[in-house]
């Protein structure tokens, strides 16, 4: 009876360490993650850590630890990391750090240490570019329908509104691959207005749906002008170029019968006066002995 005891409370001292374990890790995990705050910046921008040091201290990165130091009364000495040679520098007002001229790999957590107050901040910068202005092509008229697309970068989202109802949007992993939306307009919402969203974490661009065709499922008056005009001015530049064919070979026509007709004349003058130098002779008498 005393074993069975004995057994029963070794597994609860046992259950009671474990738990106290885990508790502990959860709550050294917690305090992680609750010290990494998440920073976002834009490519060619600079950034400010949001951590200062005040007397003394470092500045981490990834991998490459320390890539700044600061030493007090001192200005803070930069590595030679030829990735941030002449980008990173330390404001001895404000004691923050400035990554400037930001680019895509400068992402990444960063460390700020405050060797005077024992303090460690995480920083995760991800940086991003700035979006690109979508683009519409693909205006149908006889469907009332147009596409709105964009390049693809990094989180990237290409949204369609109506007014501010979001009526359909898309997003891709697959950077590679422009991101594209049809619009489709029907008769009962043509009044209504429309545009196209690119956005991402740091931008957003915008661009405003027209209407590619009439309440009735026709052209717009507006294209219909456009288009009348076009084919004007292509029926005009092709009279233009018809005149001038006809105008050039009137005239090559008449040079080759000019040149005809003067020769006619120089030979009929030649014989004129073979005719006359014949005609004039000498007449002898016939004299016989």
């Amino acid at each position: 009876m005393n074993h069975l005891f004995g057994w029963r409370r070794l597994a609860r001292l046992t259950f009671m360490l474990l738990y106290f374990v885990i508790n502990v890790l959860c709550a050294s995990q917690q305090t992680d993650q609750s010290e990494t705050q998440r920073v976002k910046g834009i490519v060619g921008q600079s950034f400010s850590f949001p951590e200062r040091v005040i007397k003394s201290g470092n500045l981490l990165y990834g991998d490459l630890g320390s890539i700044a130091n600061v030493y007090p009364g001192k200005q803070g000495k930069i590595t030679m990391e030829k990735r941030f040679e002449n980008r990173l520098h330390l404001n001895n007002v404000t004691r923050y750090f400035t990554l400037s001229e930001l680019q895509i790999d400068d992402a990444g957590v960063y460390t700020v240490e405050n060797t005077d107050e024992g303090k460690k901040t995480k920083i995760q910068l991800t940086v991003y570019n700035v979006v690109s202005k979508p683009q519409l092509r693909e205006c149908d008229s006889s469907s009332c329908s147009v596409v709105c697309s964009v390049e693809n970068d990094k989180e990237v989202t290409l949204t369609l509104y109506r007014g501010e109802e979001i009526l359909n949007q898309t997003s891709s992993p697959e950077l590679t691959t422009d991101l594209s939306l049809r619009l489709e307009v029907e008769g009962k919402n043509y009044n209504s207005t429309y545009s196209c969203v690119a956005a991402n974490p740091v931008s957003n661009e915008t661009v405003h749906v027209p209407k590619c065709c009439s309440e009735d499922g026709h052209p717009n008056d507006a294209d219909s002008d456009e288009m009348t005009g076009g084919l004007f001015i292509i029926a005009a530049i092709c009279v233009l170029v018809a005149s001038g064919l006809v105008g050039l070979a009137v005239y090559r026509k008449k040079s080759r019968n000019g040149h005809s007709q003067g020769g006619a004349n120089r030979y009929t003058g030649i014989g004129v006066a073979q005719n006359r130098y014949t005609r004039i002779g000498v007449v002898y008498p016939d004299i016989s002995l």
